[in-house]
């Protein structure tokens, strides 16, 4: 093998474990995004129905409950 075609095959690989480290990369963000997502969606639904007790304990005492 020459010293060029060393060469290329060199870049060859680089360029492979490149894209596969960046795929992992977007993977994992993806993953983080939709962890993010879900924990988003819990926190809002924890306050609406906090607000909804607090809405309810508030009507009973005005109607003498």
């Amino acid at each position: 093998m020459s010293s060029t075609e060393n060469a290329s095959f060199q870049a060859g690989q680089a360029e492979g474990k490149t894209e596969e480290k960046a795929s992992s990369m977007i993977d994992r963000a993806k993953e983080t995004t939709q962890n993010v997502k879900e924990s988003c969606q819990e926190s809002g639904q924890r306050m609406m129905d906090k607000a909804g007790g607090a809405a309810q304990a508030a009507k009973d005492k005005i109607s003498g409950k």
